[in-house]
């Protein structure tokens, strides 16, 4: 994470329990995404391989767990920026699209449970846009996106297609890619 980054997982010091935390924050993120905010904290400890006393250690309330998650996939949205910045304008922003598209799945599972009217969720939204808006417009000066196309078009885009229910993984990278050639210019 850049050090501009506001929105940081607060992760122990210790090796081992960094890397407990780590195995619940991506147990829990497959566990929602599975069964939603229902999903049971006994199950999340069991996948991460912890007892449920380690859970509640780290995340006290289950809410803890929800902002957490949805914390951490902001570090990877925005970290994915970084890794992609090198790669040719239209590669990086088609690259971190699709890291979103996979970070909006994860959202809307946990959506209803988050406040959106936090602080938290405030500064993340800014991140999300801090970091893609300049592969945006990047891709926009090197003739590989529409000018008339804002970012903020295109969050909205992606966001309304993750929103759709798919038969398949297939059908929605399908559906996904039309939405990207929709970007590029006629």
């Amino acid at each position: 994470m850049s050090a501009e980054s506001p929105v940081a997982v607060r992760r122990p010091q210790r090796a081992d329990a960094r890397r407990n935390f780590d195995a619940l924050l991506a147990a829990a993120r497959d566990a929602f995404a599975e069964h939603g905010t229902d999903a049971s904290l006994e199950d999340v400890a069991r996948r991460a391989g912890v007892g449920i006393g380690t859970l509640y250690r780290n995340f006290p309330t289950r809410q803890d767990l929800f902002e957490t998650v949805y914390l951490g996939e902001i570090e990877q949205l925005c970290q994915t920026a970084e890794d992609v910045a090198g790669l040719p304008p239209w590669d990086a922003l088609e690259s971190w699209l699709r890291r979103f598209v996979s970070y909006a799945a994860t959202k809307r599972a946990i959506y209803e449970a988050l406040n959106r009217d936090s602080a938290m969720f405030r500064s993340c939204r800014e991140e999300i846009y801090r970091v893609g808006e300049p592969l945006m417009t990047h891709a926009q000066s090197a003739g590989a996106v529409r000018p008339d196309v804002t970012f903020d078009d295109t969050v909205r885009m992606l966001s309304g297609l993750t929103s759709a229910g798919f038969r398949d993984d297939a059908q929605r990278d399908r559906v996904l890619q039309i939405a990207l050639d929709g970007l590029r210019p006629r």
